[in-house]
């Protein structure tokens, strides 16, 4: 901490304001404020009541401040506060003896505050160099400390507390973590990072974790600063029944950033004698508007992820991707990498996808009043079976142009109009279902018509209502080719009124039909909205093209209902279903999140029919519940869970307990998970954090700080 420099060499005279030269060469002026000035025949000048000195960021109050000339020494008489750097750094003092820099001295009856949290309090403060303040027999804490309870939740007293201003770092000497008075435990020396300080080398806060299938075991990161822009944090995780190495690596760039996750066990559950996962991700801005992403994930065996609690992904997904998006343009290439860590899927993992390349290259012109839109499109898909149909590798490549023009009508309707054509080529190996080389040609054409309505009502709320009619028509000429990338077909209202609604390109909607819907949405000025779509599809044929499902088989498709509420930021509600005439459902899911100051509530709801066709043997029907109430100013209580409701059990549960302050968050957890599988055991876990306000933590809510009764 470097304090303004009050060298008083010439000064002049003002009542109740006094200009200070700071330098005797050229510098800087501090400015005087006072009650009262008098200059003694010494050339000792005394300013008293309400003194105020200020000097660039920094600022001194004081009773009295006064600067003998001889030795050049300023005695100041307090209260003194003493503010820096718009209150990072705050002293406060009864007495204090300095010299004319105030780099040197001895403040009485002292208090360090860095940045509005840590308190550092102390019998005698010593300034040595503008740079250290040394506290002897001093204790430091950030929590708040009334008059009937001067106990701090957390303290750490030390014979001598270092502050270096330069590095930003405090040294303690012979220091006693106490908990609610209680010492907890001893360090002969200690160092931390004062508040202002994000980012700096060591032991950070230990954390205990139990489980059933891992025992009890300890968690004490590390964390290393490697730079300005890099950082490693190790933590070693020790248990009786396992030695784990965490490691998480960050690094920053001038044009991007990566971030790996990774650890490496060596445990007996006897399922690999080395375990290990890496998960990393980046990405870059390169030349000519181009970025590159990348993303990596590898694990040992398909349990390690859930018996440490890392993830619970159940596929993992490595890619590599280039692109560059313009407003006229969009250039893509992509490859991926698939692992699958299903059960169901584990058996025939060879037959599955293992490498997917894309390339694709979008271009749109202003033509007639309208868009024109023309896409280039490669895709390769690899399997690492050999095995005939099973193994099957597909190539694709084919150019297609669309055509769209919007016009408006003097009585609001808008008309929209679409052309398209496209032609691919393959190329099947291993599956002698399909010929080796194929060709497929599309045409396309669409015409859709809306016509919205507004309603003002008297106060003030508006609804609109926007019945929209489409008609399309496609036809697909060439030979049978293979469906890699529109497998899965899902019907909601952001497809209502697509011309096609796989997903992809391998497979194309045919046929002649009508999408019909109705959209209406209520706007109230009070600050909630409510929207509603129902639409259907209607054919001319049945194409049997997809499964019952989807909701989109024969010649009408099944009902769809959304629904969309939202009140402020306190409510919002999501649910869509698809049913048939005779109120028959083949999918619902909704999606419920209600806050306020104290609680939070989210709760989900699945169901969906079984489809054989898309490896779902059996109905899927689950309800997901996670909600959090603040019971009282410190504590938190906090639940979640998933319930299968077809086989009546709950997937995972979990519940939590959470005590913050101003200075204190203690985290309390305990889960049971209850899948079970030939590779992963039901498992509880019990978990136990802490962390400190006050040591680059962050502050917490000033609505956890303790008040002091009056």
């Amino acid at each position: 901490m470097r304090l303004t420099a009050l060298l008083i060499a010439f000064f002049l005279l003002i009542p109740g304001v006094v200009a200070l030269d700071t330098s005797p060469v050229a510098a800087q002026t501090a400015t005087l404020v006072a009650d009262r000035v008098t200059v003694s025949r010494e050339a000792e000048l005394t300013a008293s009541g309400n003194v105020e000195v200020l000097y660039g960021t920094t600022r001194l109050k004081a009773t009295s401040v006064t600067y003998s000339k001889a030795g050049a020494r300023l005695k100041i008489e307090g209260p003194i506060t003493v503010t820096e750097d718009d209150g990072a750094i705050i002293v406060l003092a009864d007495q204090a003896d300095l010299d004319r820099d105030l780099a040197n001295g001895i403040l009485t009856s002292a208090q360090l505050v860095l940045d509005q949290q840590l308190q550092l309090a102390a019998n005698e403060i010593a300034r040595v160099n503008g740079r250290y303040t040394q506290l002897s027999r001093a204790v430091a804490s950030s929590c708040e400390v009334c008059l009937g309870n001067p106990t701090p939740t957390w303290e750490i007293r030390a014979r001598r507390i270092v502050h270096d201003s330069q590095t930003r770092q405090l040294y303690f000497d012979h220091a006693q973590f106490r908990l609610l008075g209680v010492p907890i435990f001893y360090a002969p020396r200690l160092r931390l990072p004062d508040p202002t300080l994000t980012r700096a080398s060591g032991f950070m806060l230990p954390e205990v974790r139990s489980t059933s299938q891992l025992a009890t075991g300890l968690k004490l990161p590390y964390f290393l600063r490697l730079g300005d822009h890099s950082d490693l944090t190790l933590t070693p995780y020790l248990s009786s029944r396992t030695r784990t190495l965490e490691a998480r690596y960050r690094q920053a760039f001038t044009n991007g950033a990566i971030s790996f996750n990774g650890a490496l066990s060596d445990d007996d559950l006897g399922v690999e004698p080395q375990r290990y996962y890496i998960f990393g991700e980046g990405s870059f801005d390169l030349p000519n508007d181009f970025r590159l992403d990348f993303q990596l994930q590898s694990v040992s065996d398909t349990a390690y992820l859930l018996d440490y609690g890392f993830s619970d992904r159940d596929r993992l997904e490595s890619r590599l991707r280039l692109s560059r998006a313009r407003r006229d343009e969009m250039i893509a290439t992509e490859i991926t990498g698939f692992r699958t860590l299903r059960e169901a899927e584990i058996p025939i993992r060879e037959q599955l996808p293992n490498a997917y390349g894309t390339l694709r290259y979008e271009r749109r012109l202003q033509l007639g009043g309208g868009e024109l839109r023309l896409d280039l499109d490669a895709a390769s898909l690899t399997r690492e079976s050999s095995v005939d149909g099973a193994g099957r590798d597909t190539s694709r490549a084919g150019l297609s142009a669309d055509y769209r023009r919007t016009l408006q009508f003097a009585n609001g309707m808008v008309a929209t109009g679409e052309l398209g054509l496209a032609a691919f080529s393959y190329d099947t190996r291993q599956d002698t279902a399909f010929d080796t080389t194929t060709a497929q040609f599309t045409k396309r054409a669409s015409v859709e018509l809306a016509w919205p309505f507004q309603r003002t009502e008297a106060g003030g709320a508006y609804q609109v209502l926007e019945p929209v009619v489409q008609f399309a028509w496609a036809d697909t000429n060439g030979s049978t080719v293979p469906n890699e990338d529109s497998v899965l077909v899902t019907f909601d209202e952001g497809n209502l009124f697509s011309i096609s609604r796989y997903p992809g390109l391998d497979a194309r909607e045919q046929g002649a039909r009508a999408n019909v819907g109705l959209r209406w949405t209520r706007y109230d000025p009070a600050g909630w909205s409510i929207g509603t779509t129902v639409g259907r599809v209607l054919r001319s044929e049945d194409t049997g093209q997809f499964l019952a499902s989807t909701g989109l088989n024969g010649k009408r498709s099944d009902w769809l209902a959304a629904v969309q509420l939202r009140i402020g930021n306190s409510l919002a509600l999501t649910q869509r279903s698809l049913f048939d005439n005779d109120f028959d459902f083949s999918r619902t899911e909704a999606r419920l999140a209600w806050q306020n100051e104290r609680s939070a509530i989210g709760a989900s709801y699945l169901w969906l029919e079984a489809e054989a066709g898309e490896n779902r043997p059996v109905d899927t029907h689950e309800v997901a519940l996670d909600a959090r109430h603040r019971l009282s100013r410190h504590w938190t209580g906090k639940f979640d869970t998933r319930f299968d409701v077809v086989n009546e059990r709950a997937a995972r549960a979990g519940i939590g307990l959470e005590y913050r302050s101003e200075c204190l968050v203690v985290d309390l957890s305990l889960s049971r998970r209850f899948t079970s599988s030939t590779s992963v055991e039901p498992s509880t876990d019990f978990g136990l954090s802490l962390s400190l306000a006050g040591f680059g933590s962050g502050r917490n809510d000033d609505s956890y700080r303790r008040r002091c009764a009056q």
